[in-house]
């Protein structure tokens, strides 16, 4: 094993081991290594402090030459300046050969946000009155006042809902943990289906899933997809909406009412390493202060 090899696998250990995540995000890192290692190979390039921002950008023309598009491009290029970063922090380099080199420009287009006035309107359009209609209340509510991922929604389990804190448990991305707080209008939309749809849709059975489909087991992502589209047409919204448009929206509303960005950082779950640094001057009170005062339903 040369020198790149090696530090290499030391990347992706770290990446493991302390940033913790996913496997299939670390495969992805490392797939982009093993490809720039097998440039590296045939440019006679066999240790890092021999890599400068020439070889970089030359291996940046040969994924376009290779066909790779503009989104792909850059995607190796932020794992390469992981990879750098990594490398001079523990001293085997004394400066990131990335750090000059821009990311390829394209266009990103941003999801649909729901304004405040249609956001409310789709909350309050599920049949309350039902008791699958006060589960769909509850999830919705959920959803936006938390800024959750479809998957952190679908598989939060009861004992994760903390409402006399205000708070809700959330496994995120790579098993992170963490705390978000949930308004009123989210807390009393949960507590009526925990009290009043919950057990009656369980029946005799028993489930650790907050929000459950057949037999007990957690909804599926395309059944919560249904139900997001349904009442969106039944509310007579006619935006392309997925549950990640409340996600989305929750971020909106809060950084337009003036909240920190830091904050809002923070209740997505956001992993990247400069966030998390800002997170550790973040205490849970101020978060959840920051949510009461600025969530258009805190």
């Amino acid at each position: 094993m040369n020198e790149i090899s090696m530090h290499m696998d030391q990347y992706l250990n770290y990446l493991v081991v302390e940033k913790g995540l996913a496997d299939a995000t670390v495969e992805s890192y490392g797939s982009d290594l093993a490809r720039f290692q097998r440039f590296l190979t045939g440019s006679r390039i066999g240790h890092t402090h021999e890599v400068d921002a020439a070889a970089i950008l030359k291996y940046l023309l040969r994924l376009r030459d290779d066909g790779l598009g503009i989104r792909s491009r850059a995607r190796h290029l932020v794992t390469l300046r992981g990879f750098f970063r990594f490398l001079v922090r523990e001293k085997h380099l004394s400066k990131d050969p990335s750090r000059l080199i821009d990311l390829p420009k394209f266009g990103l287009k941003l999801p649909d946000v729901l304004s405040i006035t249609e956001i409310t309107t789709l909350l309050e359009t599920p049949d309350t009155t039902r008791h699958k209609g006060m589960r769909d209340a509850a999830m919705l509510e959920l959803l936006y006042a938390a800024g959750l991922r479809v998957s952190e929604l679908i598989h939060i389990k009861l004992q994760e809902m903390n409402l006399d804190a205000g708070f809700v448990r959330v496994t995120g991305k790579g098993s992170k943990e963490r705390l978000v707080p949930v308004g009123g209008h989210a807390q009393s939309r949960v507590d009526q289906y925990i009290r009043m749809a919950r057990p009656a849709m369980l029946k005799k059975q028993t489930s650790p899933w907050l929000f459950f489909g057949r037999a007990g087991r957690p909804m599926t992502r395309q059944g919560f997809w249904k139900l997001v589209r349904k009442y969106a047409l039944a509310a007579g919204c006619d935006k392309k909406i997925s549950p990640h448009t409340f996600r989305h929206s929750f971020a909106t509303h809060l950084l337009e009412g003036g909240a920190d960005l830091r904050a809002v950082q923070m209740m997505l779950g956001h992993t990247d390493i400069s966030t998390t640094q800002i997170y550790t001057h973040v205490t849970r009170d101020q978060i959840k202060a920051m949510h009461e005062k600025y969530h258009p339903r805190g």
